[in-house]
């Protein structure tokens, strides 16, 4: 996924699936220098992890 398209999911109104190497996943926020986010599983939103915006995918 593209940097651009990130910044659009997280400031979309409505809710759009994206996932991390086939886990739905939220995206809680993004660093645009370095094209990482910060994402968490869908329905925990407890154990974040930092990722290159390169493994998710809009599903």
């Amino acid at each position: 996924m593209d940097l651009q398209r990130v910044k659009e999911i997280l400031s979309a109104e409505s809710e759009i699936n994206v996932h991390y190497h086939g886990i739905p996943v939220w995206i809680e926020s993004i660093d645009s220098t370095s094209s990482m986010a910060v994402i968490s599983a869908r329905g925990t939103h407890e154990e974040k992890q930092l990722v290159s915006i390169d493994g998710l995918d809009e599903k």
